[in-house]
């Protein structure tokens, strides 16, 4: 069969700008390359206590074309590595796929039998009742178990952002399928509206009165128009110094437009941003409306069957240029020698590195706690409320509409991404906590997603390294934020990257080499 099925297994973005959605692909999970997956007779899983993530179909490879690296069998750890990967959230496992890809030799464990860590995306759905603690099980009503991707960290893929482009580059997008997320709503008063951000949806927008809609489409244009190379684009802002604030005062916006335009368009949690200088806020705005450009209905994407997909993509990656993968390995100690890391021990064995990636979990004595984040999952038989019906959208509802300090965000998907039962909906809000009631600060959320057929509530930890990992050689990332995108954690890899490279990040490290990764030459 070979090529003759290429795009039937093929992982896809969205066609450009049509907004038309790929089609699910073939295998009953996720997509393998087109030369595995067409060819293939019965596959076989490499992986040594199957991972339980919707993904597990990524792990098989065909027994004559199995990449040069390998998931443990068996193996003795007993070898010096470059660099050893404690954890397999998606930031350890990019870090890993670039190391890979950049000739290091990878160790990649994780004391878990399932891929993505925090990130990981729960099947069937009783786990998930089960990881709450809700002894009864689901009723009938939620359909099949199987049928349930329950992502625990909700986000969403700006479509023209950092993180598609390292899909992009190294090409992980073979293994995956994205569809776009159908709206981007902002709340206001009580009530949520659609997201404007072109000059066309501004001037139709019931967020603003007339006048303030032509002062915005201004801004709009402004800000297209900008270009930091360029002082004819400044119209007397200076970017390095002109404080977001003034910029907004130039255009005469109001508070309302100041605030969709700086937490919905520009995404900050917070207000912080408005007495820094502006040329962020202009990039991250041109960002929004790029990315929404390319699909049109949002800027967002969404893979099928859940975000617990994407560190499998990066693992693989990893694995197909040498990397080593060991799940369900527990780790006994991180072995230091005068205040630097030379190996880690596990089950009496002792892998030597030079270099150490892991999360929060592995080192606490390495982090420090720099708040909480609340995320109540919800599960719906319906649409949210004045969305079109939307079967995927995101929600942001500003701090200040809310009297708060920080926002409040909605990601909401459905039985169209292959993550619920067929009617279903996941709806999931967070925020960081403020006060000593925590449930009582997302009420904002949930109401606007009543009723509700099932909740699970989680407050988590958000930890930070305490050092650079310069001297240790130990590189720590940050948990997970409230934020409903990926950016933060992209610029978390670039960070961790320029520490362990000693050089700043450059997308074109993430490429793959020129012969194909499966060791043939592209026909």
């Amino acid at each position: 069969m070979g090529r003759g099925a290429r795009g039937s297994a093929h992982g896809s973005f969205p066609s450009r700008s049509t907004g038309r959605q790929p089609a699910p692909p073939a295998p009953p999970r996720a997509s393998l390359d087109p030369r595995r997956a067409a060819s293939s007779s019965e596959p076989r899983w490499c992986c040594g206590p199957g991972p339980s993530s919707a993904a597990a179909a990524a792990a098989a490879v065909k027994e004559e074309e199995e990449p040069s690296g390998h998931w443990h069998r068996g193996l003795t750890m007993d070898e010096e590595y470059d660099v050893i990967v404690l954890g397999t959230g998606l930031t350890e496992c990019i870090l890993s796929g670039i190391m890979s890809v950049n000739g290091k030799k990878v160790l990649h464990m994780d004391r878990n039998p399932y891929y993505g860590g925090e990130s990981s995306s729960i099947t069937p759905l009783e786990e998930l009742y089960k990881r709450f603690q809700l002894l009864e099980g689901p009723p009938e009503s939620m359909g099949r178990g199987r049928d349930w991707n329950v992502d625990l960290i909700p986000k969403f893929l700006m479509a023209n952002g950092q993180l598609v482009k390292m899909l992009l580059y190294t090409e992980v997008t073979r293994y995956l399928d994205f569809k776009v997320v159908e709206g981007s709503f902002v709340y206001k008063g009580g009530k949520i509206y659609k997201v404007p951000s072109t000059e066309t949806e501004a001037l139709a927008s019931n967020l603003m009165g007339m006048f303030e809609k032509r002062r915005f489409r201004k801004f709009l244009v402004f800000v297209a128009n900008f270009d930091e190379n360029d002082p004819k684009t400044f119209e007397g802002v200076d970017p390095q110094t002109t404080s977001m604030r003034d910029v907004y005062r130039k255009f005469d916006l109001g508070q309302d437009v100041i605030d969709f335009t700086g937490h919905a368009l520009a995404l900050y949690r917070t207000d912080d941003y408005l007495d820094q200088p502006c040329l962020e806020t202009i990039n991250r705005i041109k960002l929004y409306s790029e990315s929404l450009a390319r699909y049109g209905k949002s800027p967002y994407l969404y893979p099928l069957y859940g975000l617990g997909e994407l560190p499998q993509g990066f693992a693989r990656l990893s694995a197909i240029y040498g990397g080593t993968y060991m799940l369900n390995k527990p780790v006994d100690d991180i072995i230091m020698e005068n205040g630097k890391v030379v190996g880690v021990k596990s089950e009496g064995e002792v892998a030597r590195c030079k270099q150490l990636i892991c999360d929060p979990s592995y080192i606490p004595d390495r982090v420090r706690k720099a708040g909480q984040v609340i995320r109540i999952i919800c599960i719906l038989s319906h649409p949210i409320k004045n969305t079109n019906d939307a079967n995927s959208c995101q929600i942001i509802i500003p701090q200040n509409q809310v009297n708060r300090k920080s926002d409040i965000y909605v990601c909401m998907i459905s039985y169209a991404h292959n993550v619920a039962a067929q009617g279903k909906y996941i709806a999931i809000a967070s925020t960081t906590v403020e006060t000593m009631d925590p449930e009582k600060e997302v009420e904002p959320a949930l109401e606007l997603l009543e009723p509700i057929d099932q909740k699970f509530v989680a407050i988590s930890d958000l930890y930070e390294p305490i050092d650079d990992g310069s001297e240790s050689q130990v590189f720590c990332s940050c948990s997970y934020d409230a934020t409903t995108h990926f950016e933060t954690t992209c610029n978390d890899i670039k960070d961790i990257y320029k520490r362990m490279a000693g050089t700043a990040f450059d997308f074109e490290n993430m490429k793959r080499k020129q012969n194909d990764v499966f060791g043939e030459a592209e026909q």
